[in-house]
């Protein structure tokens, strides 16, 4: 063959069948994306008129077949319009980022938690460490009494307590963002 690097799709004339319906599929599952939607949501995603239009009649129709036949159709609309596809992605994965985000600093949160309730003095050392607006003697109290409660078999009012005390100082210390840089528990 050649030495130079060949570009297969010229080579073959095209892409392969099997990578157009991957692509098509993709699309469709992104039409589906759109289709479901609320109405506040979708006006965050930046569609042209024509294709906020077709969502809109998918939307509409509800018997199953013709909804389906729809989304097809709103999506065979889309692959003309693929100029607009990387926004509406971007647009439709900013949420899910977000929601992640906020998961991931729960579970941080309730690391500590437990680590606090567990190691007790050392851990609220290393919390303070990491966010100095949390009250040190409240920290103490709270952990002292989940601990009692645990012992007691008591409903865990004091960990859920010292979990929102937790909550707040992290609000209070940083952005939501920047929740990856503090360190949780050391498991």
């Amino acid at each position: 063959m050649h030495d130079e690097k060949m570009d297969w799709d010229e080579y073959y004339g095209g892409p392969s069948r099997s990578m157009v319906k991957r692509e098509a599929l993709d699309v469709l599952a992104l039409a589906k994306e759109l289709v479901a939607l609320s109405e506040r949501e979708l006006e965050r995603v930046p569609l042209s008129d024509a294709l906020r239009d077709q969502v809109n009649e998918a939307k509409r129709i509800t018997a199953n077949i013709a909804h389906k036949r729809q989304v097809q159709f709103l999506a065979k609309q889309m692959r003309k319009h693929e100029d607009e596809l990387p926004a509406i992605r971007t647009a439709l994965d900013a949420p899910k980022q977000e929601r992640r985000r906020a998961a991931a600093a729960l579970h941080r949160i309730e690391e500590w938690r437990d680590k606090l309730i567990r190691e007790g003095d050392d851990a609220i050392n290393e919390l303070l460490a990491a966010l100095p607006s949390a009250d040190r003697q409240q920290l103490r109290q709270l952990v002292r009494t989940a601990k009692s409660e645990a012992a007691a078999n008591k409903p865990p009012a004091a960990a859920r307590q010292l979990f929102r005390v937790i909550q707040a100082a992290y609000g209070e210390a940083i952005e939501p963002r920047d929740l990856d840089e503090i360190p949780p528990s050391d498991e």
